[in-house]
C-alpha cells in the first residue's frame, strides 16, 4: 500500500510486475488503488540464464502457468497487459517465434480483451528474425537511440519502453565535478544524486522523455525501477559491502531521491513540482562551483544565493539536460541560503523551495506515514507528529516514521550519521529499520541504526491488544531523544 501510494504521489499510473506470477493480494490493491498493470509471467523459456532457472521446467509447466495467471487475474480491472517474457534468449530465433505466437494466442484465448507483450533486449536479432513483429505490443528493454531503427520495421506502427533509463543514484549523495557518464565510481560506493550517471546498457530519464515527446509512436515507458532492492548493486558489482541497487528512484527505506521529484514534474499534473537540489552544507567549498539543479513541472526559475539573483534559467529543448531541468551550473557556494522561484509559460509563478545551511544537530523530526495517510504528503508538505496516528489493532498493521536531525532553527541537517537506538513500547513492536543506504550492513531488525544523509525510517508494527503505541528514539551522542505515540484500535 506504500509502495503504490508513493508511486501514485509521484504521477506513476502503471506498474509492470516482475519476471514471475504476480500475487492476488498485488492485484487487488492496484485495483482498488487505482494503478494499472503490465503482469509478466516469464524470465526464460528453454534455454537457461542460470542453472537452476524455469528453463528447467518451462516445456512441461509453460502451458499451465500461462493459463493460470491469465485465467485467475484477467478479472481485475487494474490489468492492461499480459506479459510473456523478459530478454528471452530466443529472440534470433524460429523456435523463439513460434513460442512467442503460442503463448500469446493461449493469453487471447483466456483473454481476447487485452493485448499481450514482452521486453525485448535484442532489438536487431528480435528484427530480423520477425520475434518483434509477432507480439501485440512490441516491447524493448532501454536502447533508446535504438527506436528510430526499430520503428521502420515495425508493422504495428508504434512501441512500447517496456524497461527504462536504470539510471543510478544515492540519497542525498552529490559528486563533483558534475558529469554525464555510464561508469562513474567511487571510494565511498555511492552515485552522485545529480541523476547525471547511468549505467552502460541504459540513459537518463530525459532521454525516454525526448523520444515520447518527439514521437507519438513511442507510447510509453516502465521504468527500471521504482525502489532499490537488494541484489545488483550497479555499478559496484565487485564493491564490498555494496550490497543494494543504486536504479531506484525511492531507496530502500522508500524515501524520495531527487529522481523522485524529476519524474513527478513531469508525470504528475494535478500538483506543481518545484525541488531544488543539492543540500547545501558544503564546509570547504567556499567559493568552489557547486552547481545548483531544480525538478518543477514550470519552464523557467529565478535562483537566489542569500538573496542575491543568479538569473533566470529557461527549459530549453535543444540540450539534453536542459530540456527538462532548470540548472545553474556556475553557483559559487557560501553557507547561507539558496532559494528558487519557478513560473510557468505564461509568467505566473508555480512555486518555490528553499535549501539553508544547517547548523549542529539539535532536535528530532518524525515524519509518519501509515496506510491512511498519503506519505508524500507527509514528507513533501511538513507532516507534524502531533496528528492522532491510527492503527488497526490487528497484528498486521505498520506505521513507517521517517526520522531526521534538526538544527535549533528547525533546519535539516543532511549530513547528519548518527546511530540511533528505538525502544517500542505498549500496545505494539519494532519491526524494522532501514537508512536506505547500499553500502550499510546494518541488520534491519535490530533496534539501532546510523542515519544516511540524515535519515532514516523505523516501521513499528501494531499488537492485537487495543491502545497506546510509544516509539523512543534516541541519539546517544548529542543526548536527543524524542518519542511519539500511536494509537492500537
Amino acid at each position: 500500500i506504500r509502495q503504490i501510494k508513493m508511486m501514485k504521489q509521484m504521477g506513476c499510473d502503471a506498474i509492470r510486475t516482475a519476471h514471475n506470477m504476480p500475487s492476488t493480494m498485488q492485484m487487488e490493491l492496484c485495483d482498488s488503488l487505482g494503478m494499472m498493470v503490465m503482469a509478466e509471467s516469464f524470465d526464460m523459456w528453454i534455454y537457461p540464464k542460470c542453472k537452476n532457472g524455469y528453463a528447467n521446467f518451462f516445456k512441461e509447466w509453460s502451458d499451465k502457468d500461462i493459463t493460470n495467471l491469465v485465467k485467475h487475474h484477467r478479472n481485475h480491472p487494474s490489468i492492461v497487459m499480459w506479459s510473456i517474457g523478459n530478454e528471452i534468449p530466443e529472440q534470433w530465433s524460429q523456435e523463439g517465434v513460434q513460442i512467442a505466437k503460442h503463448l500469446q494466442d493461449l493469453c487471447h484465448q483466456y483473454d481476447p480483451s487485452r493485448p499481450v507483450t514482452q521486453g525485448m533486449d535484442k532489438a536487431e536479432d528480435a528484427l530480423k528474425s520477425g520475434f518483434a513483429q509477432t507480439m501485440d505490443v512490441p516491447g524493448f528493454n532501454y536502447r533508446v537511440h535504438k527506436y528510430y531503427k526499430n520503428i521502420e520495421q515495425l508493422p504495428q506502427g508504434f512501441l512500447l519502453g517496456s524497461e527504462t533509463a536504470s539510471t543510478v543514484s544515492s540519497r542525498g549523495v552529490y559528486k563533483f565535478p558534475v558529469v554525464v557518464s555510464d561508469k562513474a565510481t567511487y571510494p565511498d560506493g555511492q552515485c552522485s544524486s545529480y541523476d547525471t550517471e547511468y549505467c552502460s546498457w541504459s540513459n537518463l530519464p530525459d532521454d525516454d522523455w525526448k523520444m515520447q515527446d518527439d514521437y507519438s509512436w513511442v507510447i510509453g515507458e516502465f521504468v527500471w525501477t521504482g525502489y532499490d532492492y537488494l541484489g545488483e548493486p550497479t555499478p559496484y558489482d565487485t564493491y564490498w559491502p555494496s550490497r543494494s541497487s543504486y536504479f531506484g528512484i525511492c531507496d530502500l527505506a522508500g524515501l524520495p531521491k531527487d529522481r523522485y521529484y524529476m519524474y513527478r514534474a513531469r508525470w504528475n499534473e494535478q500538483q506543481h513540482t518545484t525541488h531544488l537540489l543539492p543540500h547545501w552544507n558544503w564546509k570547504g567549498r567556499e567559493g568552489q562551483v557547486t552547481p545548483v539543479y531544480c525538478y518543477t513541472d514550470g519552464v523557467e526559475g529565478e535562483l537566489f544565493v542569500n538573496g542575491k539573483s543568479q538569473g533566470r534559467v529557461r527549459k530549453d529543448k535543444s540540450s539534453r539536460l536542459d530540456r527538462y531541468r532548470l540548472r545553474w551550473n556556475n553557483v559559487k557556494y557560501e553557507p547561507g541560503e539558496i532559494r528558487v522561484v519557478t513560473y510557468n509559460q505564461y509568467g505566473d509563478k508555480v512555486g518555490e523551495d528553499v535549501k539553508r545551511t544547517a547548523g549542529e544537530p539539535a532536535q528530532m523530526k518524525f515524519s509518519v506515514e501509515t496506510p491512511d495517510h498519503e506519505p508524500i504528503a507527509c514528507m513533501v508538505e511538513g507532516c507534524t507528529d502531533e496528528h492522532n496516528v491510527l492503527l488497526n489493532a490487528d497484528g498486521n498493521d505498520l506505521a513507517f516514521i521517517t526520522v531526521s536531525l534538526q538544527d535549533k532553527d528547525g533546519n535539516e541537517c543532511p549530513l547528519a550519521d548518527d546511530e540511533l537506538t528505538f525502544e517500542v513500547s505498549g500496545a505494539g513492536t519494532f519491526k524494522a529499520a532501514c537508512n536506505g543506504d547500499a553500502t550499510s550492513l546494518e541488520p534491519f531488525t535490530q533496534p539501532q541504526m546510523k542515519l544516511f544523509s540524515g535519515k532514516l525510517v523505523v516501521i513499528v508494527q501494531s499488537s492485537k491488544q487495543k491502545g497506546d503505541i510509544i516509539l523512543k528514539v534516541k541519539d546517544s551522542k548529542r543526548n536527543i531523544e524524542k518519542s511519539i505515540t500511536l494509537q492500537a484500535i
